[in-house]
C-alpha cells in the first residue's frame, strides 16, 4: 500500500492480479471476460471476480469554436443508443473519432474534423482526457477545443462508407449551451467539453485572439 500523504490513492497496480483473461466476443467490437482479485481496504486480499469487460478503443471529441464569432459547431447524427434509450434517434454531438493503432491523437482530431464538418483547425488545445464509462469499458475520450472559421462549415458531412450521414449546426455559445442545460444535448463528451470551455473561456480568447 501506498503512503496516503504521497498519493491520493491506496493501492497500485501492483495490487490487482489478473487471474484469467477470455474473449467472449471478437468483432468491430470486442468483449472479454476477466477474473481478478485485489486487495481490500480492511486488509487481505478479495476472492476472485468476474467482470465482462467491452473493449472499443481509445476516441477522440473535438470542439470546433469559432472564436472571432463565438460560434460553436455542432453535428446531428442518427446513433443507435438513442434508438434504443433516448426520445430522438438523433443526438446533438461534436467532431469524434477512434483512434486506430498506430495513430497520433491530434492526427485524429485534425482528420475528423476535415471529415465531419468541413473545417480545419487553426489551433488546437487538450482539455481533459478521461474514461467514459470504466465500470465496463476500457475507453478513454480524449477531448480537445479547436480554433475554426464556423463560415466555412459544410452542411451535410460524413464518410459514405462509415455509413455517416452528418448534418452540420453552426450556433452561438449561448445557443449550445442552452441546447446543454435544457437537455438537448445528451451526449457525454459534449456536455463536459462544453463546461470546460465555459471555465477556460478567457484563457482561450486570450490565446487565440
Amino acid at each position: 500500500m501506498q503512503d496516503s500523504a504521497n498519493s491520493l490513492f491506496s493501492f497500485t497496480e501492483d495490487d490487482v492480479v489478473i487471474e484469467q483473461k477470455e474473449r467472449l466476443y471478437d468483432g468491430f467490437f470486442n468483449i472479454n471476460k476477466v477474473t481478478f482479485k485485489h486487495k481490500l481496504f480492511a486488509g487481505g486480499w478479495s476472492g476472485s471476480v468476474e467482470r465482462e469487460l467491452f473493449e472499443r478503443g481509445d476516441a477522440v471529441v473535438v470542439l470546433p469554436y469559432d472564436v472571432e464569432r463565438d460560434q460553436i459547431v455542432l453535428l446531428e447524427q442518427i446513433r443507435i443508443g438513442c434508438i434504443a434509450n433516448s426520445q430522438q434517434p438523433w443526438m446533438l454531438e461534436l467532431v469524434g473519432g477512434m483512434i486506430e493503432p498506430g495513430e497520433e491523437v491530434e492526427a485524429v482530431a485534425h482528420r475528423e474534423t476535415e471529415e465531419e464538418s468541413g473545417l480545419s483547425l487553426k489551433n488546437l488545445t487538450p482539455m481533459v482526457n478521461y474514461l467514459s464509462s470504466a465500470g465496463g469499458t476500457s475507453e478513454r475520450i480524449f477531448t480537445y477545443v479547436g480554433q475554426v472559421d464556423a463560415s466555412k462549415a459544410g452542411h451535410i458531412c460524413g464518410l459514405d462508407y462509415e455509413d455517416e450521414d452528418i448534418k452540420v449546426h453552426v450556433v452561438s455559445r449561448e445557443q449550445a449551451l442552452h441546447y446543454m442545460n435544457t437537455g438537448q444535448i445528451e451526449n457525454a463528451a459534449t456536455i463536459i467539453s462544453l463546461q470546460w470551455l465555459e471555465l477556460n473561456l478567457a484563457k482561450i480568447r486570450e490565446a487565440w485572439l
